[in-house]
């Protein structure tokens, strides 16, 4: 009888320990995007590069709005694994956030903070908010392609003159495992250079913000 008793506090005080730790790393995670909402706020109000927290070896370089799943992201300078651990991290080897020429590559992890990839469609609209010499920029972008690429035999074009969007995650969404070859990159180009031809009904359901953003 003592046993039993004695092993059932063993597994409650398991369990409270699971969810008190499950608990705290959602209020971290909470707690970091929090952090890095302001950051980006500070960047925009007073320029230059503003730190989320004293240590931290990254910083808010630009912020990806998708209107149509209402997703709202803060992008952070370098893509490794620890930056991406918090958010999307832009490539630096890309062009900058604010170029109007070059490729800008984000990478995201497909279970977390980019499994929203999965949703977009042809003619999806992305902003991205960016600051250009200090200033806040914000520029419209529609998804001309979406497709799957195998790391082994193909190598991003990053160095071209032409403006693009790119977001990079790992494929299958569904993978049991991490670290595979394949890659889901999804390419948009500016809006203002030209029209997608079939918008979609979420894309149309945007067209207030994009008068907006436009007028701006």
């Amino acid at each position: 009888m003592k046993r039993s008793v004695l092993a059932a506090g063993a597994l409650l005080l398991t369990a409270l320990g699971l969810a008190a730790q499950a608990s705290w790393l959602h209020a971290k995670a909470w707690l970091a995007q929090e952090m890095l909402e302001q950051a980006w706020q500070d960047s925009l109000a007073q320029g230059g590069s503003q730190r989320p927290w004293p240590w931290a070896d990254t910083h808010p370089v630009a912020k990806l709005h998708v209107p149509g799943l209402g997703i709202e992201q803060i992008v952070l300078a370098g893509d490794s694994g620890r930056v991406m651990a918090f958010g999307p991290g832009w490539a630096p080897a890309s062009a900058e956030p604010s170029d109007r020429l070059g490729s800008k590559v984000i990478s995201g992890h497909r279970d977390t903070h980019f499994a929203w990839l999965a949703e977009l469609t042809s003619g999806d609209l992305i902003e991205l908010e960016s600051l250009d010499q200090g200033r806040p920029q914000r520029r419209l972008y529609w998804i001309s392609d979406l497709r799957v690429a195998d790391s082994r035999v193909e190598r991003l074009t990053i160095d071209d003159a032409q403006d693009r969007l790119v977001l990079v995650t790992c494929w299958p969404f569904n993978a049991m495992t991490s670290g595979g070859p394949m890659r889901y990159v999804v390419t948009a180009i500016p809006l203002e250079r030209s029209e997608p031809a079939d918008q979609t009904a979420r894309t149309r359901a945007t067209s207030a913000r994009m008068r907006e953003i436009t007028s701006a």
